[in-house]
């Protein structure tokens, strides 16, 4: 009897192998743009739940522990990648979504007591792997250290209201629409506030009217400014020097712009909530291309909301590009809607042929 389950089970092991094999060969790649043109993004895969990263449970498991319930998203906005790790605030479950690459865990962080969580828009992770998240409600930005464990909050909550942050350079930018500007503060264990910009009156180009999303290079800041429809750009110490985009249904302009991202080449990323797609523009201000598009299945956006590029990880990827190309970087998207929540694109180049 043991000896006819084996095979059995052998079998059915073997079967599993070939549907997997069978499905890997005849899968469908989709580019950006399409052919004929040469492809320059490819659209990797989504994730929308625990099944995605942590696969389906076991029939063994169900039986000893029960049937788990997989665990999925809300509502996911803002997004940062970091270490093998992507966290992405869900204002659905008023926490963030820690999804690790390395060891195939999906999971929530819902911290309570003085670390909760009203309504986090935005966060980022730093080098020392602090999580800062840019809570809107509380208007806050909450502190976590590498375990999870509450650090501290600040910000001045009488004329706050943080929708994104940055950290780079010692210092955190954090995009704050209550005041128009973006607060730099300190960034070591007193959170002390630096400086803020712009210093301009509101009929000025550089005034900021809705300040939503933030990225920050070398030597520039680039800001979503969904009350005027356009990105603009400061240097460091908030010196204005231009706009890129304006209001308009045509390419190149913007009717809802939100999450922005830059990649190594100054080339900047601009979501669009409206036209349901990204925008790429390189440092000259000029429209490259544009990918995604209103949802009609893979590689599509719904109401996406926020961008982030990543060279660091794309290891974790590397296994969904079409064997044609290489993959150059990572470009990670959340939509509020849809059957993408979190849509990861490649950057990819053709493979070198072998003379």
């Amino acid at each position: 009897m043991l000896f006819i389950l084996t095979v059995t089970l052998l079998i059915f092991c073997l079967s599993c192998s070939r549907q997997t094999t069978k499905h890997a060969i005849e899968r469908e790649y989709t580019f950006f743009p399409s052919p004929p043109d040469t492809a320059r993004i490819q659209f990797l895969t989504s994730i929308n739940s625990s099944l995605d990263i942590e696969g389906n449970q076991s029939a063994l498991n169900k039986f000893i522990f029960g049937e788990d319930k997989p665990k999925s998203f809300l509502k996911p906005y803002g997004i940062k990648i970091n270490n093998g790790k992507i966290y992405i605030c869900d204002t659905g479950i008023k926490g963030i979504v820690i999804i690790d690459l390395i060891n195939s865990n999906f999971d929530y962080f819902i911290p309570k007591g003085r670390g909760q969580l009203k309504l986090p828009l935005s966060c980022f992770v730093d080098e020392k792997e602090y999580l800062y998240v840019a809570d809107g409600n509380r208007q806050q930005i909450v502190v976590f250290d590498k375990a999870g464990n509450y650090i501290n909050a600040f910000g001045d909550i009488e004329n706050f209201k943080p929708t994104d942050i940055f950290v780079k350079n010692n210092k955190i930018w954090v995009a704050n629409l209550k005041n128009h500007k973006i607060n730099v503060y300190e960034n070591d264990s007193t959170f002390k506030a630096l400086y803020q910009f712009p210093n301009v009156e509101n009929d000025s180009e550089a005034y900021l009217n809705q300040p939503s999303n933030i990225s920050v290079t070398d030597d520039k800041v680039y800001v979503t400014d969904f009350g005027s429809f356009n990105v603009k750009i400061y240097n460091h110490d908030g010196t204005y020097t231009g706009f890129v985009g304006s209001y308009g249904k045509n390419i190149g302009q913007f009717v809802r712009p939100k999450g922005i991202s830059l990649d190594k080449e100054s080339n900047l990323y601009v979501v669009d909530a409206a036209f349901q797609n990204i925008q790429i523009f390189n440092k000259n201000k000029q429209l490259l291309m544009f990918f995604g598009g209103a949802y009609n299945g893979a590689g599509s956006m719904a109401l996406p909301a926020k961008v982030d590029i990543d060279y660091e990880n794309i290891k974790y990827f590397e296994k969904y590009v079409d064997k044609r190309y290489n993959l150059k970087y990572l470009i990670l998207v959340t939509n509020i809607y849809g059957d993408n929540k979190l849509s990861i694109y490649g950057y990819v180049e053709p493979k070198k042929i072998q003379q």
